[in-house]
């Protein structure tokens, strides 16, 4: 590096290419197996700073503490490049933030009450194939019946609450 400070371009070619024969293994090193094909741009991004911040380096102090500080400074905004973030596409927030149901909430407590005067499973089979859109053979499977008894149970069950809140109409 002296040397090419002096004006010497071969020393300096010569310098730029003993050090990524050094540089390779030493960041293959740090990426491990799975990223060692990232070596060879961190070798060039380095090699890169080191000549564009050549004039930085005091030629009092060690060369391959200067050089390593470089290196590492390589490395460590390629680990947070590359590091994992994760991140959620605005057509699927619906994981991420709540739907605001406080207007519907007075409804789904009257809908439970009206459905708990029936049986468990017709309150159930009533609430997949009329609330949630589920098809009666889907509701049916799911409690492990035939579907001509879940036809007859929610048949069954809807004229029943008919009977109790419809009256006659």
């Amino acid at each position: 590096m002296l040397a090419a400070f002096d004006g010497d371009t071969s020393a300096y070619r010569a310098l730029l290419a003993e050090l990524a024969r050094y540089l390779g293994p030493w960041f293959a090193r740090r990426l491990g197996p799975a990223h060692a094909s990232h070596a060879e741009d961190l070798v060039q991004e380095t090699l890169l700073a080191v000549h564009t911040r050549r004039m930085t380096y005091d030629r009092s102090r060690p060369f391959t503490a200067w050089l390593h500080a470089i290196a590492h400074h390589k490395y460590v905004d390629h680990v947070r490049r590359t590091a994992i973030r994760p991140t959620v596409h605005l057509e699927d927030d619906a994981p991420v933030f709540a739907a605001d149901d406080s207007a519907n909430a007075a409804d789904r407590r009257d809908v439970d009450a009206v459905l708990a005067t029936v049986s468990d499973r017709t309150a159930d089979l009533i609430r997949q194939t009329r609330i949630e859109g589920a098809s009666v053979a889907e509701a049916a499977a799911r409690h492990g019946i035939s579907e001509t008894a879940a036809k007859v149970s929610i048949h069954r069950g809807i004229k029943s609450l008919m009977g109790r809140f419809g009256g006659d109409k």
